[in-house]
């Protein structure tokens, strides 16, 4: 027999494949959420949130990737096509799946479980020993071949990524009571009363947390996945992981490290920010590591006259306007003179200017006015701003909801082909 030349991890690795749940209808992030699916939303200028556990996966040599997609699927799945080119996989395989009209009838996805549970003959196909479910609207950076190494060494059937929260956090996630040797005893999903996060509290706080929080990543065994779905649960986190937990063999991983579940406005919108410090933010400017996504064929920005301060400013951007602070500015936008943007996400566009067929619905261009002022607003691509426009919630409203002008946790969203007249204010 001859020798292998894979390191122990790298052999790990090479029987890994990833499971990335796509599929979720993304209420809460409404209304960036109307007319596409939530993993497919943008982020820092230039990606969509489903990059990030595309290329995690990528980056820690996992090569076998399934794609869990239901709502709005069609878009979702032409940027992982365009982002992901088969060089990438010549030594593994990416499959999109979706809901599928079959003999018994439509099949449509239920929970987390259930869509892994409805696809489990794709994944059997392969020729992994370990399935890594991921979900597709998280945030961070990690590495897999450490936590995967602890699913050798222990013979887990299933290992849960965790980390250390504080209550405000906990109360939205699932806790893990765990001992010594990393084995845990304990899960409840999003505890609400004070005698529960009692029960789950550490026993000595990390840098001020208190908890220690499902990250909704999982690696399971390969027989240990079919034979937990054969239970009743459409939910991993709600219905079956308790029961894995008292089956045994489960494990945690303690991560340290920046991750952020992309829930709801507030949190979308303070991740895109958080990338102008650099400070406790998701990382894109690691070489090593990099976030794949569509390769676009872009000039640089242009940039006349503005005073641009802790901003990004995204490929083919055209920009005009007095000031632009503390905001990220996508691709292709156009912003012209007098405009002034502070805190605030500009999606940017897939096109300058919509095909000649565009749908009535679309901007005859998409550009931000003269004399514009635009703070603490998300404004999402195909958009046109007439001249004048003043998005400044000046009642200071949490929540409303307009004809394509919405606020949500204090922030203006212009959807997604909304036009705005000249001299709109809000």
């Amino acid at each position: 027999m001859g020798s292998s030349l894979l390191s122990p991890r790298e052999e790990i690795i090479d029987k890994v494949a990833s499971i990335v749940l796509a599929g979720g209808e993304g209420t809460r992030l409404f209304p960036l959420t109307k007319t596409r699916a939530k993993p497919a939303v943008a982020f820092g200028g230039r990606y969509r949130l489903i990059d990030v556990p595309v290329s995690n996966s990528l980056n820690s040599k996992i090569h076998q990737i399934y794609i869990i997609s239901q709502y709005f699927a069609s878009d979702l799945h032409q940027h992982v096509l365009g982002s992901f080119p088969f060089e990438l996989f010549q030594r593994g395989d990416l499959q999109l799946l979706t809901p599928e009209e079959t003999a018994k009838g439509k099949i449509w996805f239920k929970g987390t479980a259930d869509a892994v549970r409805k696809n489990i003959d794709h994944f059997l196909k392969s020729s992994a020993e370990y399935f890594l479910i991921l979900s597709g609207d998280q945030l961070y950076n990690i590495n897999f071949a450490p936590m995967l190494q602890l699913a050798h060494d222990t013979d887990a059937d299933l290992v849960v990524a965790s980390l250390p929260v504080e209550e405000a956090e906990a109360k939205r996630m699932g806790l893990l009571k765990i001992k010594s040797s990393k084995r845990i005893e304990d899960f409840y999903e999003k505890p609400n009363t004070a005698e529960l996060l009692k029960k789950f509290e550490l026993p000595e706080k990390q840098d001020g947390a208190r908890y220690l929080g499902s990250m909704g990543i999982y690696i399971f065994k390969r027989a240990a996945l079919v034979s937990l779905l054969q239970e009743e649960g459409d939910d991993f986190g709600r219905h079956l992981i308790p029961i894995q937990i008292k089956r045994g063999k489960t494990y945690a991983y303690v991560y340290d490290g920046y991750w952020e579940d992309i829930g709801t406005v507030s949190s979308y919108y303070k991740a895109n920010l958080a990338l102008l410090s650099q400070k406790g933010s998701f990382n894109m400017y690691d070489s090593a590591r990099p976030i794949y996504t569509t390769r676009h064929l872009l000039p640089s920005p242009v940039i006349r006259h503005a005073v641009i301060e802790n901003s990004i400013i995204s490929q083919g951007a055209i920009i005009d306007a007095k000031e632009i602070s503390g905001s990220i500015v996508g691709l292709r936008a156009h912003i012209r003179k007098g405009a002034i943007i502070r805190n605030s996400i500009i999606v940017g566009h897939k096109f300058y200017h919509p095909p000649l067929h565009h749908s009535p619905q679309l901007p005859p261009e998409f550009t931000i006015g003269e004399e514009c002022q635009i703070e603490k607003a998300i404004i999402d691509e195909h958009t046109r701003l007439g001249n004048g426009v003043k998005l400044l919630n000046k009642k200071n409203l949490q929540t409303f909801d307009g004809d394509g002008v919405y606020i949500r946790d204090g922030i203006i969203i212009v959807t997604s082909g909304k036009d705005l007249p000249d001299g709109y204010e809000i």
